[in-house]
């Protein structure tokens, strides 16, 4: 007995540490471990290929480079959990970018109530779209598309399809100025997003309900679940993100144009899948999200370091998403 006692023990005593740094990071990326694991092959491909890849200042820059898209990602997972989609995040971050741009340029606004505007634009485009899917009964494939062909179209007419440029100084420096040497004050409004996101979708109860939504809707309106209610939110959820990363985005450009976000609302919808989300609704996490976020950041910075033409770039993507979808396919079959 004294001999299984002792067994018992040590690992507490030589390998307590270790352990605990085990379960913590099995915790936090619940639901990501094979997304985890295709990133950490695809950082091992790209460190042997070339050899600025590992430097702290490329990984910096993946940070900020992925940091919009990781914004708009957040918003689609919860769309994607209750079985919709959204399309019109791309456009609805050109219109809220512009939006931004448009106000204090033409009708002096001041600036910050102009950024506060754009967020909430993104807002009232996210609503329209929980309105179509809920009460006009729209199929959420083309309430997002009609939105994202508003959007884009509302976007070129603010300016004339003209870009605006020169934010403030105070504006432009939360996307260069790196606090800590580490992060800037956008990329910390990403992990800070994706850090509230996780606690709401694991923790609360109406988190809890998004997934019961995407696996059925009935079922979940007959356990007294707000399925409408909930929707809109998450719709409208959707596109406050779109919002905040349209100020993102002008932050780091520095510019404000009509054709900003253009397809990325299909990298969003990748990224969420290939984070292991199921497009059938149900399914997903937003661990996953990020490091699927991260794996397109790092697809394209590493192709980018290689030398690899940007059409090429755009098949490889391409060939991962299909990839994705096939083992969410054979996941759900098996």
């Amino acid at each position: 007995m004294s001999q299984q006692q002792t067994v018992v023990a040590s690992p507490k005593l030589t390998g307590g540490t270790a352990s605990g740094t085990k379960r913590l990071v099995a915790f936090l990326t619940s639901g990501a471990q094979g997304p985890l694991i295709g990133l950490v092959l695809l950082c091992i491909v790209f460190a042997c290929t070339t050899s600025v890849f590992l430097t702290l200042r490329n990984a910096l820059n993946v940070v900020d480079q992925v940091t919009t898209l990781g914004i708009l990602a957040l918003g689609m997972t919860g769309v994607i959990i209750i079985g919709g989609i959204d399309l019109s995040v791309g456009s609805i971050l050109a219109l809220s970018i512009m939006v931004l741009g448009w106000l204090p340029q033409d009708y002096g606004v001041p600036f910050p109530l102009a950024l506060l505007l754009c967020i909430v634009t993104g807002g009232i485009c996210g609503l329209v779209n929980g309105l179509l899917v809920t009460r006009a009964r729209l199929p959420a494939f083309i309430a997002t598309l009609t939105m994202m062909s508003v959007a884009r179209g509302l976007a070129n007419i603010t300016t004339d399809g003209q870009q605006v440029v020169g934010y403030p100084d105070w504006f432009t420096g939360l996307a260069t100025i790196r606090h800590l040497g580490v992060l800037s004050a956008t990329a910390g409004v990403f992990v800070a997003l994706a850090l509230a996101a996780w606690v709401f979708l694991r923790y609360r109860a109406t988190g809890r309900s998004l997934y019961a939504i995407g696996g059925s809707a009935e079922v979940a309106r007959l356990a007294g679940i707000p399925v409408r209610k909930l929707t809109v939110a998450v719709y409208v959820t959707s596109g406050l993100l779109a919002g905040v990363a349209a100020a993102v985005m002008a932050a780091r450009l520095d510019s404000s144009q009509p054709s900003a976000g253009l397809g990325y609302e299909l990298d969003a919808i990748a990224a969420v899948v290939i984070g292991g989300a199921s497009l059938s609704g149900g399914i997903g996490s937003i661990a996953g999200t990020v490091v699927g976020v991260f794996i397109i950041g790092v697809l394209h910075n590493g192709l980018n370091l290689v030398g690899i033409s940007p059409f090429i770039q755009q098949v490889v993507i391409g060939i991962v998403i299909a990839v994705a979808v096939t083992f969410d396919t054979l996941r759900r079959r098996a």
